[in-house]
């Protein structure tokens, strides 16, 4: 189920073993929504998930993860591009692979949550949900 895609310098794969643990980290631990996360807490939640790295000259400068069951439902999380590498496409890039992936593609619902990428998203077809009523959470 690996592979890789090119596009210029710049590299997607999901082979797990290429994921840079501390990078993944480094980054997540400074975002509203993973805000001082411990570094454990981030490696099994993306070695239980299916991810997507990206990488320029071997060294990891985006990822994205996604929450599986590979038949009905996914949920798409900590998708980022590292501040110097934005600016190039890369994000829509890196969405276009995602949703395109043969083992992804024909998934009947994807999810996510943004408080500041809804263009991004958008141009991919998401929207809010149809009846936010029927949406629960819970946190512990």
């Amino acid at each position: 189920m690996n592979r890789e895609f090119k596009k210029d310098e710049y590299v997607i794969s999901t082979d797990q073993s290429k994921l840079q643990f501390d990078a993944i980290h480094n980054f997540l631990k400074t975002t509203y929504w993973a805000k001082d996360i411990a570094f454990e807490k981030v490696k099994k939640a993306t070695k239980n998930s299916f991810c997507f790295g990206m990488y320029n000259e071997n060294k990891q400068m985006g990822f994205a993860r996604v929450i599986t069951d590979y038949t009905s439902f996914a949920y798409l999380a900590d998708v980022y591009i590292l501040e110097e590498h934005r600016g190039k496409g890369l994000s829509k890039w890196m969405m276009k692979v995602i949703l395109d992936y043969p083992e992804l593609k024909n998934l009947r619902k994807w999810a996510l949550r943004t408080a500041d990428a809804h263009t991004l998203y958008s141009r991919f077809g998401f929207k809010s949900p149809e009846k936010p009523e029927s949406y629960m959470e819970l946190y512990l």
